[in-house]
């Protein structure tokens, strides 16, 4: 009998507890936040796309000073020093597992990715390695799909499919560019292309460790990494030259100009360190599918630069691929996006 008004009672207390009106004060801070923080992500990775879209051109003048090698771990250590308040700020423990995801993410990366990138731009001109990077988003969403277990509708795919069209319509546009000597070539638009691949597997990785750790704690810990990597390489490289007695280019420094160092000063902190911060905590909110739309705003923004600092040509082409562009990255910022695929 106990047992039954137990029961009975139970029963009565849940109906009361149905009965009481919804109170939408509690859910609607959830819902803002969210959006909120929807939004901040796109913001991010829009802006980080934007300061992408400037590092062919710091890297050019850079470039006509000293070797590949150099610049890219000039540009490094500038980052380093960009990032050093948060690796002295927060620290992170890491499983051997989650250690040697980061170490791949850092390797593939930084030497592997910024090495091919900027020896594909020394053989090649700043228009046309800016435009090659507008096979990315594609690549990125693909990759997302298969790798992240992330959907997309079909106005979504539309979208991608259309921004990539746009991009390569911009190709198209600026495949006449010169500047001066330089001309575009095969070899370096293929070394541009093949480096947006080992991108995504730093992209995959670095969003992977983000689940468990901070997306300023998972860009610090890369950029040294794989800045360490770089020192390897460059100096291992030296290395080998001497122990072939071949002759060695001189560590440039003392010759190099402020323009130079200046250049190297803002790709190291804005267009690595801050771009760095800015994507990897914007995908860290937004799916890394829609996220990729915004790499495309930097082959648009690097043909801008190509045309009005370095006098290459972009035809009409050129700007309906850009408008394009646009068009794809306001369709799929403005969707509600499906959920993850979960396999049990």
């Amino acid at each position: 009998m106990l047992q039954i008004q137990s029961r009975a009672r139970a029963v009565c207390d849940s109906k009361r507890e149905m009965a009481k009106p919804a109170t939408p004060k509690q859910s609607l801070p959830a819902k803002t936040s969210g959006e909120a923080f929807n939004f901040l992500g796109y913001g991010a990775c829009a802006l980080a796309g934007t300061l992408w879209g400037t590092g062919f051109y710091w890297g050019r003048l850079a470039l006509n000073e000293m070797n590949v090698e150099h610049m890219v771990l000039y540009r490094f250590l500038f980052a380093c020093v960009g990032m050093a308040p948060v690796l002295l700020g927060r620290r992170a423990r890491l499983t051997s597992r989650e250690t040697r995801t980061l170490l791949l993410a850092a390797f593939f990366g930084i030497p592997v990715q910024f090495l091919l990138q900027f020896n594909g731009l020394a053989l090649t001109t700043v228009s046309h390695a800016s435009l090659m990077v507008g096979s990315m988003p594609v690549l990125l969403a693909a990759s997302a799909v298969l790798f992240a277990g992330e959907r997309l509708d079909g106005l979504s795919w539309l979208a991608l499919c259309g921004s990539t069209i746009g991009a390569a319509m911009v190709v198209l546009g600026g495949s006449n560019a010169t500047t001066g000597s330089e001309r575009p070539s095969l070899a370096g638009d293929l070394l541009v292309i093949a480096s947006l691949i080992t991108a995504l597997v730093w992209i995959l990785l670095s969003k992977k460790l983000m689940e468990t750790h901070s997306p300023p704690v998972v860009t610090a810990y890369t950029i040294y990494s794989g800045t360490a990597m770089l020192v390897i390489c460059v100096c291992g490289a030296s290395f080998l030259a001497k122990l072939a007695h071949r002759n060695l280019e001189p560590v440039p420094f003392a010759h190099v100009s402020g323009t130079a160092w200046g250049a190297l000063a803002i790709s190291g902190l804005l267009c690595t360190a801050t771009t760095t911060l800015l994507w990897n905590w914007g995908i860290h909110h937004v799916p890394a599918s829609r996220a990729g739309v915004f790499l495309s705003i930097e082959p648009a923004l690097g043909s801008i630069l190509g045309v009005e600092l370095l006098g290459e040509k972009l035809g009409s082409f050129a700007w309906f691929g850009g408008a394009l562009i646009l068009i794809g990255a306001i369709v799929l910022t403005t969707r509600e996006h499906a959920p993850p695929i979960v396999l049990e």
